[in-house]
């Protein structure tokens, strides 16, 4: 796989086809695959999966929600202490998600955008080889602590996420043509564990807390699919919700994910702070990626980007940039200046041999 830039996910836009001709127009010749935007309630990641999953499912409780705005209803948490929180019902030993395939909405979301994806590269809008995108959240991600705060309810709902997530998968790859189909896992809570940043999880037990599960989602998917694993800081509350000195627990964690996965890992992204010393970067000597495709999340704080990706090549020798996050909390109005600052990463990145 070869792709000098990565969009995480979602977009700032009003529609797929919206998402997807803005940019991959623009982008399209410099990566591998092109997501939808994650358009509608998936601009806000895992709340879409709060919203239209969980507040329904007969066997969980809403304990609480986000914050009214001026009495009214609000369905988005402006920050990350205002959450959607769950409970499962008395009662209940295992929670199970009916209607396998459809029930987490992935498949029905993917199926319609890739007809527009399909469209939109017969007309030559978008390259030839380009693949279209999905993202979803891991089991660990979409069902993370803070939102299921009663001891012992993770371990009831989790294993139903996964079985449902691996009907979506399923689903989706009896619908989209393999050779142009990507399937990428978000990990923010995996990334945040491993930096001891989830309180009451023990530090020592991180690599097997968040990979058994990989293996689960990961082992079935075609070999022609390509699999890529995005880690992320987090967005909600504003970037980054920690900071670290070092890319070494994140080193760790990528390594752990390419062995476990039970398949070809294609890519895995990385998101980058914006530092500028080398205790920092060293890390990344220690990567093992193999034939997998190390993406950079460095598009940011542009004016020290060159610098930045000077001190990565020290001990990275390959790889592409990409942003931290997705952009689905930014807004229209950035949308130009982020495919600039994409243009600008990967015309720096092939000056400097990348």
């Amino acid at each position: 796989m070869k792709g000098e830039t990565l969009l995480v996910g979602s977009m700032p836009s009003r529609s797929t086809g919206e998402a997807l001709e803005t940019f991959g127009g623009a982008l399209g010749p410099y990566l591998a695959s092109l997501p939808d935007g994650e358009v509608g309630w998936r601009q806000f990641w895992i709340t879409g999966v709060h919203i239209g999953v969980f507040a329904i499912h007969p066997d969980l409780e809403v304990i609480e929600r986000p914050r009214r705005e001026d009495g009214i209803e609000c369905m988005i948490p402006h920050d990350a202490t205002d959450n959607w929180n769950f409970r499962v019902r008395e009662g209940v030993e295992r929670v199970t998600f009916g209607h396998p395939g459809r029930r987490l909405g992935y498949y029905q979301e993917a199926v319609n955008s890739y007809d527009v994806f399909r469209r939109l590269k017969a007309q030559g809008c978008l390259p030839d080889g380009l693949r279209f995108q999905v993202s979803i959240p891991t089991s660990v991600s979409a069902l993370p602590p803070r939102v299921f705060p009663v001891p012992g309810d993770l371990e009831k709902v989790r294993p139903g996420y996964i079985e449902a997530a691996r009907a979506e998968i399923a689903a989706i790859t009896r619908e989209i043509p393999s050779q142009e189909l990507a399937i990428q896992w978000d990990c923010a809570t995996e990334l945040q564990d491993a930096y001891g940043a989830v309180e009451g999880l023990p530090p020592e037990a991180m690599v097997k807390r968040n990979l058994d599960h990989i293996a689960a989602l990961s082992g079935d998917i075609p070999s022609a699919v390509l699999l890529g694993f995005h880690l992320c800081f987090g967005t909600l509350g504003g970037w980054p919700r920690f900071k670290v000195d070092s890319l070494d627990r994140a080193v760790l964690l990528a390594n752990a994910i390419i062995e476990v996965a039970g398949r070809r890992v294609d890519w895995v992204h990385l998101p980058l702070l914006a530092r500028m010393d080398d205790a920092y970067y060293a890390p990344l000597a220690e990567l093992a990626p193999g034939d997998t495709r190390i993406y950079l999340g460095m598009i940011h704080n542009m004016e020290t980007l060159a610098e930045r990706l000077s001190f990565a090549r020290r001990y990275l020798k390959d790889f592409g940039v990409a942003a931290y996050c997705g952009f689905g909390r930014r807004t229209s109005s950035d949308v130009a200046e982020i495919l600039k600052d994409h243009m600008t990463a990967v015309d720096l990145l092939r000056r400097q041999g990348g």
